[in-house]
């Protein structure tokens, strides 16, 4: 096990560009035919220190890995928060669903959304706000619903169609 780790090792440091001064002893102490005890005791705290280099650069590697994966979750879900703020731009008649082109002037949208983030928050506006969106997401979960259920309605009936199928095949296969 040592000897093949030695093996890739030196041949990974050979095919480094600027191998470190450890590096380069670790090479002409590996290429020594004939080591003397200090040789041999040299080596191998090279090799040790090698294998902890080794580790380590594994270790900083699959930390790497961890910090690339949380902002990548970080980034979908902000993305996903961005999709559902367009997705009420649809709800509201402003984007079309489809192209996902603004169905009145870019400008005329912005400068509506700019008059209601600097308005001052009228509680009675808010409120009726509130319960007009409320409504609207509500009826959209409910044609939601009807439309998952007329689907699975169609995936049972085709499962069953499919089952009968191989039962009067089977059937038949057992009579012949």
């Amino acid at each position: 096990m040592t000897t093949k780790w030695i093996e890739h090792r030196v041949a990974y440091i050979r095919g480094l560009k600027k191998p470190t001064d450890r590096q380069r002893m670790l090479l002409l102490l590996t290429e020594k035919q004939f080591r003397s005890a200090d040789d041999q005791r040299k080596l191998d705290t090279l090799i040790a220190a090698e294998k902890a280099e080794e580790r380590a650069q594994k270790a900083r590697a699959k930390a790497a890995r961890v910090v690339t994966a949380v902002k990548q979750a970080e980034r979908k879900a902000r993305n996903h928060e961005l999709y559902k703020a367009a997705g009420l731009l649809i709800l509201a008649g402003l984007v079309d669903g489809a192209t996902g082109k603004p169905l009145r002037d870019r400008g005329e949208l912005l400068g509506a959304l700019l008059d209601m983030a600097e308005r001052k928050r009228d509680e009675k506006t808010v409120r009726e706000w509130k319960r007009t969106g409320d409504a609207r997401l509500d009826e959209r979960a409910v044609s939601e619903k009807a439309a998952t259920m007329l689907y699975v309605d169609a995936a049972f009936e085709q499962f069953g169609r499919i089952l009968s199928e191989q039962t009067d095949h089977v059937k038949r296969a057992k009579t012949a």
